[in-house]
C-alpha cells in the first residue's frame, strides 16, 4: 500500500514493526493488561524524552486536553483563548468544563497563533474572566513560546500547549536547543499518539508538566478522581479503623474524575514506538526537505507554509497553500483528481469558530487569518514509509492536476 508503484498513498499512516508487536505480545502474556508496570515505564521514558519532570498517560489527546482543563479548575464563568485553526477538541475541552472560548486568529501563512493574535483575542475577552490560553503547535511547527508566555504572564494566564502535532520537535531557547514538551513555558503540554501522529499508541494521549501538584491531580482525575494515598484520606474512621495504618481495601474520591486511563497494551506499543522517535523525526524532516525542493517549482500557485525560525519540527503534516482561484479549480476538484490518481490529501483544519455549535453560542467572529489559511491549505501525504520517489510522484501528480506542467 505504501510503495511508489501506483498504489494509494494516504495523507498519513503508522509504521508498526515486529518489535512493536513483540512488546504488545509480552503484555498480553503478562499478569497486567491495564493498571500495570507498562504504564509507569512508558511515562518515565516519555518524560525523559521530552525533558519534562512528569508525563501522565491517558486514553487519547482529547482526554488529555479535558484533564488539563480540570486540573486548572477551569469552569463556568471562565474564558479560555484558543486559536481557531486546530482540531475541535482543543476548544471543546474548555466547553467540557463549562468555560467559554475566545477564538484567536492565526497567521495566514503558518496557521499559528502569534503574540499579535493573542493580544487581539485578549482585547475581545473579559479581563476578569480570561484564565488560560491553549497555544496550538500546528503540523509540527511550534508557536512562539517565549512571546506567548510573556503576554500570559502579564495577564496572569495559565498556559496549556496543544502539542498533539509536535512530538519530537525542538526549539531554540536562550541559545540552547530544547524539546517540545519540556514545559519550560507552559503549565502543561498535551500530546496525541493517534496512528497518524509521529508515533502511535493506537489511541492514546500524554500530558507533560514540571508541576508536582498538577501531575498528582492529573493521575487522580484520570482514575475517577480516586486516591489510595492515606495522607489524603478525609474519612479517618473508615480509612484507619482505629489503627495507624489504612485499611488495605480503602480508597476515597475527593473530587469527580473520569475513566481516562491508558492500558498497558497501549503503553507497551507507545514505549516501543518512542524508541524510534529520533529516526522517525529525521526521516520526516528529510521527506519535508525533498517536498520543499519539488514544491518550489510550482510557485507562486503552490507554496509550503512559512517556517518558524526558532523551531525545528518533527513534521506531522506537510501542508501547502494553493491559489485555487488562479487554477480555476475548487479544492474539492483537486482532491478528487489527486485521489483518482492514487494520492490522498486532507484539510487541517476547518476553523473551529465557523462550526455551527460555536456560531450558535457566540455568533460570527471575523478572523481573517484563519479564513485565509483554511481557504488555501491542503495536507499532502507524509509518513515514515514514504520515499523521495513517492514525493516526486505526488508533486508531479499535483502539478498535472493544476495544469502547472
Amino acid at each position: 500500500m505504501n510503495k511508489p508503484d501506483g498504489s494509494f498513498l494516504p495523507y498519513g499512516q503508522q509504521w508498526i514493526d515486529d518489535d512493536d508487536i513483540d512488546s504488545v505480545i509480552q503484555v498480553l502474556k503478562s499478569d497486567f493488561l491495564t493498571g500495570g508496570p507498562a504504564v509507569e515505564n512508558f511515562e518515565q521514558a516519555f518524560a525523559q524524552s521530552t525533558g519534562a519532570k512528569h508525563a501522565v498517560a491517558c486514553a487519547n489527546g482529547t482526554a488529555a486536553l479535558h484533564l488539563s482543563a480540570l486540573a486548572l479548575d477551569l469552569g463556568p464563568g471562565d474564558q479560555v483563548i484558543v486559536p481557531s485553526i486546530t482540531f475541535l477538541s482543543t476548544a471543546n475541552a474548555a466547553r467540557f468544563v463549562g468555560a467559554d472560548v475566545i477564538f484567536a486568529d492565526v497567521d495566514p501563512y503558518t496557521g499559528l497563533m502569534g503574540p499579535d493574535e493573542l493580544e487581539d483575542a485578549l482585547a475581545r475577552a473579559d479581563k476578569t474572566k480570561v484564565k488560560a490560553v491553549y497555544p496550538v503547535h500546528l503540523s509540527g511547527q511550534c508557536a512562539d513560546f517565549e512571546a506567548i508566555a510573556k503576554i500570559a504572564l502579564e495577564h496572569d494566564l495559565k498556559i496549556v500547549e496543544d502539542a498533539c502535532h509536535a512530538l519530537g520537535g525542538t526549539y531554540q531557547h536562550n541559545g540552547k536547543t530544547s524539546c517540545v514538551g519540556d514545559s519550560q513555558y507552559a503549565d502543561m503540554v498535551v500530546f496525541s499518539l493517534h496512528p497518524v501522529k509521529i508515533i502511535a499508541m493506537g489511541e492514546g494521549g500524554v500530558i507533560t508538566t514540571n508541576n508536582d501538584t498538577l501531575a498528582d491531580r492529573l493521575r487522580r482525575l484520570r482514575n475517577q478522581g480516586m486516591t489510595r494515598n492515606a495522607a489524603e484520606f478525609q474519612n479517618k474512621d473508615m480509612a484507619f479503623n482505629g489503627t495507624n495504618e489504612a485499611n488495605p481495601w480503602y480508597y476515597e474520591m475527593p473530587e469527580l474524575g473520569f475513566n481516562y486511563r491508558a492500558s498497558d497494551i497501549h503503553c507497551a506499543l507507545g514505549h516501543s514506538q518512542l524508541k524510534k522517535l529520533p529516526d522517525f523525526a529525521r526521516q520526516r524532516k528529510n521527506l519535508a526537505d525533498h517536498y520543499d525542493q519539488r514544491i518550489a517549482k510550482l510557485a507562486p500557485t503552490v507554496r509550503p507554509v512559512d517556517r518558524m525560525p526558532h523551531c525545528h519540527p518533527a513534521w506531522h503534516l506537510y501542508v501547502v497553500l494553493i491559489d485555487f482561484e488562479a487554477t480555476n479549480l475548487s479544492r474539492a476538484q483537486v482532491m478528487k483528481s489527486l485521489r483518482d490518481q492514487g494520492v490522498g490529501s486532507q484539510v487541517h483544519y476547518i476553523p473551529v469558530h465557523k462550526q455551527p455549535y460555536y456560531q450558535k453560542l457566540y455568533g460570527s467572529t471575523p478572523l481573517t487569518g484563519a479564513d485565509s489559511y483554511y481557504k488555501h491549505c491542503l495536507s499532502l501525504p507524509l509518513f515514515v514509509r514514504m520515499t523521495e520517489k513517492d514525493i516526486d510522484r505526488i508533486v508531479d501528480t499535483l502539478a498535472s492536476v493544476l495544469s502547472l506542467t
